[in-house]
């Protein structure tokens, strides 16, 4: 699956608001999600462990580990829990004065891919809204 934005911002700015937890517990999530970054490692092998509050009450444990990171075009990691794992790839494309953001998402399986995809593609852009709004308020 992929999703993509342009971004209003410079390609730093935008890679910045993902590299940086204190910036990134804002915005990462669908809307109504808030977040709880217990460890954030940003390196090739770097744990990544974050808990998302959704806004019914439930907490959803996240575990990823980075496999690759190259300041500041280019994040990739392996999601290994709660319930799907796949693998991200997130690139941080200049465009002028903006950021093209793109975010290749790769599941374990079409079938795992089909019984979540109806939640996963809305909740990209609405992760999106969430970062464009984020650098925009700083």
């Amino acid at each position: 699956m992929v999703s993509t934005r342009l971004i209003e911002a410079p390609q730093e700015r935008v890679f910045q608001a993902f590299a940086n937890p204190d910036q990134l517990k804002h915005w990462w999530g669908p809307n109504g999600f808030v977040n709880t970054i217990e460890k954030f490692e940003l390196y090739p092998g770097g744990a990544w462990r974050l808990i998302m509050h959704g806004p019914d009450g439930t907490d959803y444990h996240n575990e990823s580990v980075f496999t690759e990171v190259t300041v500041p075009e280019r994040v990739a990691f392996e999601h290994r829990e709660p319930v799907h794992r796949f693998t991200m790839q997130m690139t941080f494309t200049p465009v002028g004065a903006h950021t093209q953001l793109t975010w290749r998402m790769v599941f374990e399986s079409a079938t795992e891919f089909a019984k979540i995809k109806d939640f996963v593609i809305p909740a990209n852009e609405q992760n999106f809204d969430r970062l464009a709004a984020h650098l925009a308020a700083l």
